[in-house]
């Protein structure tokens, strides 16, 4: 436990500094954020903040990692390959990000190639489960605690799909100040407890680590934010909730944690669905956030109520497992 909580207060230190550093290069390089014209009409004044936020993280949790696995050398590759993984995600949105807000290109990466970078990332990691770490190829079903043992021709689809869902839901409650950031830290704190609980100290280490910078990353990002983390940090948050997950054998436990994720993609399915077949709105805007900020909740109350959703879900999770 002393490991996690030296590498959570050395993560929120580190970010914490970064954002001093970065925030003002990224201001002078006018990486300022695009709004919706279609949106809540309070986000108009956010046009210009600086993105790309999640840069911050990616470089905090690639010091931290590199100083931890030259201090502890034993158990280190699942860290390792827990963080490439979720820095591979990132990177990825940082390419969208880059061509959006750096080369001025409205449409950033092209949405093929955006999955098929996810992908390749999501394949690779499955393949290093399946093949190389031996982990075998069953999950846990909540609370039962039962090991459902899966052929591989549905395992690796499955664990592929878990990746390609989560980055998309992270990315999709991204929207309102410190929302992704704190629903996230909150995910993340409850999987690296329930790592804790099953002993797999690598994975924990790494929970603390990447909670440790989105606490340091929210100190620029709650309302009135300072800097947005972009598809950069999104898209990296749901690499580290998926690949965090699937480790452990607990793809299923997202449907509890992830539970504001899941209903902000649900809004959106549902809202095309719905316009489709009647041509009006099942809500007033999606995802399910701008619903809320339209019907009058100040940003502050859509972070407060979701987040603290996202704290009974996760604190159900942990006792069952």
């Amino acid at each position: 436990m002393i490991r996690q909580i030296i590498c959570l207060i050395s993560a929120f230190i580190l970010t914490a500094i970064l954002g001093k550093i970065i925030i003002p290069i990224l201001k002078k390089l006018k990486v300022g954020q695009s709004e919706r014209l279609d949106g809540p009409r309070a986000h108009l004044k956010k046009q210009g903040t600086p993105t790309m936020g999640g840069i911050m993280m990616i470089i905090s949790i690639s010091i931290i990692i590199i100083i931890y696995c030259f201090v502890y050398k034993e158990d280190i590759e699942p860290i390792i390959a827990v963080a490439l993984t979720s820095i591979g995600f990132g990177i990825v949105g940082f390419i969208d990000d880059f061509k959006k807000v750096v080369l001025k290109n409205t449409e950033g990466l092209n949405p093929k190639l955006k999955m098929f970078g996810l992908l390749i990332i999501s394949v690779i990691y499955t393949m290093y489960l399946t093949n190389y770490a031996k982990l075998g190829t069953d999950i846990i079903i909540p609370f039962i605690n039962y090991n459902l043992n899966l052929p591989i021709w549905i395992y690796i689809p499955f664990t592929i799909l878990v990746m390609l869902s989560s980055t998309n839901a992270v990315n999709l409650t991204d929207g309102v100040d410190g929302l992704a950031g704190s629903v996230s830290a909150i995910m993340i704190t409850a999987i690296s407890i329930i790592a804790i609980k099953m002993e797999c100290e690598a994975i924990s280490v790494f929970g603390a680590i990447v909670t440790g910078c989105c606490i340091g990353f929210l100190i620029y990002n709650f309302y009135k934010a300072k800097v947005m983390m972009g598809d950069t940090g999104s898209l990296l948050l749901g690499g580290v909730i998926s690949s965090m997950t699937i480790y452990l054998k607990l793809p299923l436990i997202l449907l509890i944690i992830a539970i504001i994720p899941v209903l902000e993609t649900l809004s959106v399915i549902l809202q095309v669905i719905y316009f489709r077949r009647t041509g009006k709105r099942l809500f007033r805007m999606s995802p399910l956030h701008h619903h809320f900020e339209l019907s009058g909740w100040r940003e502050n109350k859509v972070v407060a109520v979701f987040s603290g959703v996202t704290l009974i879900a996760s604190t159900i999770a942990i006792l069952i497992i």
